[in-house]
């Protein structure tokens, strides 16, 4: 198979099961990831010793010189990408007011700005070849705001956005554009709420529950599949009927 995927943001939780799942369904992936290097390594060589092509690279996905380089070592490495998962991002809470100059610019750099860079970096390819897919990772928060969170929710509405702008841009060229949005997901992103608020988001989730970076990968994985071929400009909630 001449072709890869990339999945920003995949050394721990919904991006390293998107990973995961991914490779188990034949494509090679390369693991992007920024800080814990450990857990890209460690992931990478589980998918090796199952028989799967895998490698990882370091990149901070703001850094359009850096995605660049990135995708240029994927294509070589394991082939074009023809399968991006945008799925790094960085959380918080933090009154408005609060918000410094810096961490606005770093939430959208990363969030809204590292989605950009990787789609423009896989798109030439794509575009030629008229054929490709894009599956952006938003948030339930990005569909109906969140209190002290408005930085997050505003790049993940922002993601959403682009995710339908996007599919109808690109659909002439044979590129599918959709968008899962995750609801509370035990990840060590939401274990910093404490447990007590974890109990009470759980109740509050119809199914009665947390979701899991599984239960994420699975949604991403049917928008990559040829069951969804006819699919695009979608938003799929993975949230247990948290907004319903």
């Amino acid at each position: 198979m001449n072709r890869s995927a990339l999945v920003t943001g995949s050394s721990r939780g919904i991006g390293r099961a998107s990973a995961l799942e991914l490779a188990r369904r034949g494509w090679p992936v390369c693991v992007n990831y920024m800080e814990h290097r450990q857990a890209a390594e460690e992931l990478v060589d589980l998918l090796r010793g199952e028989g799967r092509m895998a490698m990882a690279f370091r990149a901070d996905v703001s850094d359009r010189a850096a995605v660049n380089k990135m995708v240029r070592a994927a294509a070589e490495t394991l082939g074009p990408v023809e399968l991006l998962v945008n799925n790094a991002g960085v959380a918080g809470q933090c009154l408005f007011q609060d918000i410094t100059d810096e961490l606005w610019e770093r939430y959208l750099g990363v969030n809204l700005g590292g989605a950009r860079n990787a789609i423009q970096a896989v798109l030439p390819h794509m575009i030629s070849e008229k054929r490709g897919c894009i599956v952006n990772i938003s948030s339930i928060w990005g569909l109906r705001g969140a209190s002290c969170e408005a930085a997050y929710a505003c790049t993940k509405a922002a993601l959403i956005g682009l995710t339908r702008s996007l599919a109808l841009e690109l659909a002439p060229s044979g590129i599918r554009v959709n968008c899962v949005a995750p609801g509370v997901i035990d990840t060590d992103m939401v274990q910093v709420l404490g447990q007590e608020t974890l109990r009470d988001l759980a109740e509050q989730t119809p199914l009665g529950r947390l979701g899991t970076p599984e239960d994420v990968a699975h949604a991403v994985a049917f928008f990559a599949s040829e069951g969804a071929s006819f699919v695009t400009g979608q938003i799929l909630s993975a949230d247990g009927g948290f907004i319903v």
